[in-house]
């Protein structure tokens, strides 16, 4: 992990799209603005463990939902050979 100091108003560079900027200190407090394209995503860190729970639910629930789905279209015949 690279760790860097940084004054309100200064910046760090990501690649070449995207940029952090210190908008604020208060106390133990840092309030930061993000600058990059629409693609990329960008989600507290606290967030993402929900997000991640989240996206592989509807995995799982698609997952089962297409298997569900393929035994209505399968003769029965076809699933019990295999």
């Amino acid at each position: 992990m690279l760790v860097l100091s940084r004054k309100v108003g200064e910046k760090i560079v990501i690649g070449d799209n995207i940029t952090i900027v210190v908008n604020r200190i208060s106390g133990n407090r840092v309030s930061i603005g993000v600058e990059a394209p629409e693609d990329v995503n960008i989600v507290r860190g606290e967030l993402e463990l929900v997000r991640r729970s989240f996206a592989s639910d509807v995995d799982t629930t698609e997952a089962t939902l297409a298997s569900d789905a393929a035994r209505e279209l399968v003769p029965e015949t076809f699933l019990s050979a295999s």
